[in-house]
Formats: structure tokens, sequence, C-alpha cells
């Protein structure tokens, strides 16, 4: 069953030798020198070896590079395409995938446990993670666009809610500390409504979508793919249109890969910018894309893709790291965070560290 509708009607359904001893010193009583400068041969040969088998360990993990992935990104994009693992593979880089995750937060949770190295999420959910002590850094980002349509305040087709005044009272749901909650705070903060006046109710996607159309919730603030399938399939609309504070999206890296690893990290995010590029330049491919790994109509995947808009990573700047670091002190004004995040010295050290 398409993984994707499944959730939004399963609202009360939840979402689980060989160690070498090499002590042969005295073989059964050989007392020759001979025998003696043997065994330091010997000894000497299994050191050797040893060193070789460790040197050899160390490589083969060091070109293997893991991608964590939630649906409808631009990973599980290039996946599918297969150009990424076959560019790397010419480095003698080896790709595993890991996924699909429904959201950043449980795809953040696989890199901080360890079972992923790169993954792609929004500038919330990151900075979030990095703010409670997540061993992250912040490999590449996808500078915010204006006009994007990828994100959205959502109520019900016969909802009398209109405009984002008539949510005073009402029930949201908003992934906590995520980019649905921030979308909500920023449009309220634009419209001068005070936060406290609109029930914040904290919710996965997974049960956020059925708590929307069954009642349980006034309005959903939520990205893409959800906006589309709601719209389109479930007669859902938008109270927003653009968003007022765009938002970053961020190729999240475990910081231990991109310290034992800075090569293969950098060629693997390298790799990704330019799937995105080819993408950007072949959005019939894109949508089709998005069909075979989403599940959905034709209609729901062009329209995703466009309201997406472009997909460009690139390394940080100084400008990036600024605006990133100006979201991140307002979460800790909001109290969305526990603790001040220094973006420059979240960003992964690849530059100097790849170039050794």
């Amino acid at each position: 069953m398409n993984y994707l509708k499944e959730h939004r009607f399963q609202y009360k359904q939840k979402c689980a030798a060989s160690k070498n001893i090499a002590i042969a010193a005295s073989f059964f009583g050989l007392i020759a020198s001979g025998c003696s400068q043997q065994t330091a041969i010997n000894a000497t040969a299994n050191s050797d070896s040893s060193s070789n088998t460790v040197t050899t360990k160390t490589t083969e993990k060091n070109n293997v590079i893991r991608l964590g992935y939630q649906k409808g990104g631009i990973i599980p994009i290039a996946r599918q395409r297969g150009e990424l693992e076959r560019q790397l593979a010419t480095q003698n880089i080896k790709v595993e995938w890991s996924g699909p995750f429904d959201r950043c937060a449980t795809l953040l949770s696989s890199l901080n446990g360890n079972r992923a190295d790169i993954g792609g999420c929004g500038d919330i959910p990151s900075i979030s993670g990095i703010a409670a002590g997540q061993p992250l850094c912040i490999g590449s980002v996808q500078r915010p666009s204006p006009d994007s349509l990828s994100n959205a305040i959502l109520v019900r087709g016969d909802s009398p809610i209109r405009k984002p005044v008539d949510l005073v009272g009402k029930k949201v749901a908003v992934n906590q500390g995520g980019a649905g909650e921030y979308l909500l705070l920023k449009v309220l903060e634009k419209e001068n409504i005070p936060s406290y006046k609109v029930q914040r109710v904290y919710l996965s996607p997974n049960d956020a979508a059925p708590a929307l159309y069954q009642g349980s919730v006034d309005a959903w603030a939520v990205w893409e793919p959800y906006i589309s399938i709601a719209e389109l399939e479930h007669k859902a609309r938008r109270i927003t249109t653009t968003h007022p504070a765009p938002t970053y999206s961020i190729m999240v890296v475990r910081s231990d890969a991109a310290k034992e690893n800075p090569v293969a990290v950098k060629a693997a995010l390298t790799a990704l910018s330019e799937d995105g590029e080819w993408l950007n330049q072949h959005t019939n491919a894109a949508s089709d894309f998005l069909v075979k790994e989403l599940k959905v109509s034709d209609a729901v995947a062009k329209q995703v893709t466009k309201n997406r808009g472009p997909e460009s990573y690139v390394f940080a700047n100084t400008e990036d790291i600024a605006k990133l670091q100006k979201t991140a002190d307002w979460l800790l004004e909001q109290k969305i965070i526990p603790q001040r995040v220094d973006i420059a010295t979240a960003v992964c050290p690849l530059e100097t560290t790849a170039a050794r």
C-alpha cells in the first residue's frame, strides 16, 4: 500500500580467531640460535601483516559513505538516478543508503546513532538537533527562495478559517522544534498575533495529516510533499502563500564522519549538488522520480516539484552563516532550543581537513 497514503487514515494506529595468539616463543623447546632468529623474523612478519590488516580496514571504512534520506528529498532521487554512486565509485568510495525516515527528527537520530553519515533536513530541526547536543555539523546548504511555496499552513476545504488571524483560539498541528512550528510562529509574529492565543499541537506528519482531515486539529503547518497531497487528494487549502521568513535546507553531517572521512563526505556533498543541478534542468524527470519514490499521482509529483523550486546546494559562505545565526538566535529567544548555537563552529571543517 502507498506509504504516504497509509498514514493519512490511520490516526489511532501508532507508528520499533579471532584473535591470533602470536606468542609461539618457545616452540617445544627448540633452542638453536637459528630458531630464535626465525622466531624474530616470524614476529616481524606477523606485525607487518597485522599493520596491513589495520590499514586495509581503515581504508575500507574511509571509502564508505552512508546517506540517510526522507521521502521526497534530493537524496532518494539521487539514489534512483544512480549517477552519484557511479561518480563516487570512480573515486573508490562506496555508497550505502539508510531510510526512508518520516521526518527530520528521526533522520537526525540515525546520524546521532551512527547509522548514517549525511542526511538532508531543514535548518530549524538541524539547529535544534545541534542545540540538543547531537554530534552534527552543517555540510552544505540550499539558500532560501522568497517565493517558494514549499511550506504552508493548511486547513480543511470546508473550514471557516481564511487567514492567520482566524487561527486565534484554534488548534494547529506542528512538529515540535521543526519547520512547522517555526512557520506558525513566524506567521503569527508577522500578523502581530500573540503566540499564546493559538494552541500548538505537537504531532509528526504521519499523525498530523489524519488529525487535520478528521477534525482533531483546525490547521496544520507543514511542508512538501505533504502540502500537495493534502491539497490535491484531500481538498485541503492553504491560508498562507510564501513564508514570512524563508528557510535554508541543510545537508547535515555526522561530526565524526566529517573529521575522520572528510574527502568522502565532501565528494558526496559535491555529487548531491550536481544531482540537484541536473534535476533543475530536467524537471519532468524530477517529477517522474517522485512518482516512483512517493507512489503518488503525476499531478501531485508535478506540483511538489514546482512548489519546491530549484535544488541548489552549496558550501556555506559568511553571509549564509550570518543568516543561519540570526535564525538560531531567534529560536533561542523563543525558547525553542535550550542553548545558543554558534553556527560558524557548527559548519563542518571540510575545506581545511579534506585538503590535508
